[in-house]
């Protein structure tokens, strides 16, 4: 009986366990996407002011109203999971942001598509990721946001290959 009962316990604690690291993971990614999305909504309208070509400006718009749109949706997510929002970029995307701001014209159209191309399909991954876990907000919102990131990488290299 008693080694039952320490069977159940130690179960019940294995799985308690799992499911505190599963909402740790969730929680990592909102705050992560929403780190994201704020660097791309900067990217954005950094892409509007010294992009060269009309494309490039474009581009820009469509990151800082989806991924603008997207950050709303983030937070919400966040505050039921009790995440407090980030209200910055990371400091490499901050990083990134600043190298592109100092380029200007073709240099920074090409250094931007570039920058977009791998930023997306790096996204990608972890919202797939994310998606796959089950009953999570983390996973509804990742898999929601998952064709935009697709348009955008789609977008995106399209960019690069005519730069």
């Amino acid at each position: 009986m008693t080694k039952l009962i320490l069977s159940i316990a130690m179960a019940t604690a294995l799985i308690a366990s799992s499911a505190w690291a599963a909402d740790k993971a969730g929680e990592k990614f909102i705050k992560e996407a929403m780190e994201g999305n704020l660097a791309e909504v900067q990217v954005g309208k950094l892409a509007q002011e010294k992009g060269q070509s009309q494309d490039v400006k474009s581009f820009g718009q469509m990151l800082v109203t989806d991924h603008g749109q997207a950050n709303q949706k983030a937070t919400s997510v966040a505050g039921s999971m009790g995440v407090t929002p980030p209200s910055e970029p990371n400091k490499k995307q901050k990083a990134v942001y600043d190298k592109l701001s100092k380029l200007s014209a073709d240099k920074f159209d090409r250094a931007f598509a570039r920058e977009m191309v791998k930023d997306h399909k790096k996204d990608i991954r972890a919202f797939e990721k994310e998606a796959k876990r089950k009953n999570s907000a983390a996973a509804a919102f990742a898999n929601e946001t998952l064709p935009t990131l697709k348009k955008h990488l789609d977008m995106a290299q399209s960019l690069a290959k005519a730069k």
